[in-house]
């Protein structure tokens, strides 16, 4: 055992499955992406679930079973489960509390199926700033029973634009308290601490470059920590001696151990070179470098 004990508390690792967007259903298929996970020692994983499960919302008994013989067989840990409550669906209006309901429901199904208690729950939004459809307060609370009869916890993003200090954060935390709920908390993505644009020369001619924007300070996630169950561990570019290039991961890491918090920071590669057989897989790797040596593993 070591001097700081068995039961010290800090940050996991893990990978959401978005960061090998470029090559998954291309040269990599899920067991594959699961057998690079194991590879690295990351263990928690995230899935989009449009994107990751076959024949979503309905897969089939035996991808089921093969879901569940790659989670054992790569000792993988489900981490958080991406859905969408797709506001937008119909032109011209958006769902109702009801519709939204139903959308929930059938996720937190099979969220609970495939192993998942944490879920990004991805709202629609109303504007650029990322403001939650007007609604969301009703049909969450209409959710909440069922979020607690299948063992789940809805997390909204905060993803910049948006400020850890804003009105959107704030009621979330109002939400939370006036419930009085464990099943509706927060995903916090590291790209609302980024201090800096990777230079434009560094991107591609078809790559999509997030403008800069103001950033949060690392302090500010101290007081919201309670509420967070997963985090974005968004990177852009890892340089040749293992440093993110553009969001402070020495402190963020280090502020999340000093609060002991122990959720799953899931890997999520926005960088360039997206499509470019085996760079993300690269990038992924040398993050998790970083990440090891920070964590003292």
């Amino acid at each position: 055992m070591n001097k700081e004990g068995a039961n010290i508390r800090k940050p996991k690792r893990g990978v959401s499955l978005y960061s090998y967007a470029g090559e998954y259903g291309v040269t990599m298929t899920l067991e594959d992406m699961l057998a690079e996970m194991n590879d690295i020692g990351a263990r928690g994983i995230e899935i989009l679930a449009n994107s990751h499960i076959e024949g979503y919302p309905n897969p089939s008994s035996e991808w089921l079973e093969n879901w569940d013989r790659l989670i054992a067989k790569y000792n993988i840990v489900p981490a958080e489960y991406g859905h969408w409550v797709d506001s937008r669906l119909y032109a011209g209006r958006h769902l109702t509390p009801e519709e939204s309901l139903e959308m929930l429901e059938r996720d937190f199904k099979l969220a609970n199926r495939l192993g998942f208690t944490v879920l990004r729950t991805k709202l629609g939004v109303i504007d650029n700033e990322l403001t939650p459809v007007e609604n969301w307060r009703e049909f969450i609370k209409m959710a909440l029973p069922l979020a607690e009869k299948y063992n789940v916890i809805m997390c909204p993003e905060i993803h910049a634009p948006t400020l850890l200090k804003s009105k959107m954060v704030d009621d979330y935390i109002e939400f939370i308290e006036q419930m009085g709920t464990k099943h509706f908390g927060l995903n916090i993505d590291f790209g609302v601490f980024e201090t800096q644009a990777l230079p434009a020369s560094e991107w591609g001619p078809d790559d999509f470059i997030m403008p800069p924007s103001e950033h949060s300070p690392v302090e500010d996630i101290i007081p919201l920590l309670p509420y967070v169950y997963c985090c974005h561990a968004k990177f852009v570019k890892m340089s040749d001696d293992f440093q993110e290039m553009t969001i402070p991961y020495e402190k963020i890491i280090t502020t999340l151990r000093e609060h002991n918090w122990d959720g799953y920071m899931v890997s999520e590669y926005e960088g360039p070179n997206k499509d470019v057989t085996g760079y993300a897989s690269e990038q992924i790797r040398k993050q998790h470098v970083m990440m090891k040596r920070i964590l003292g593993e």
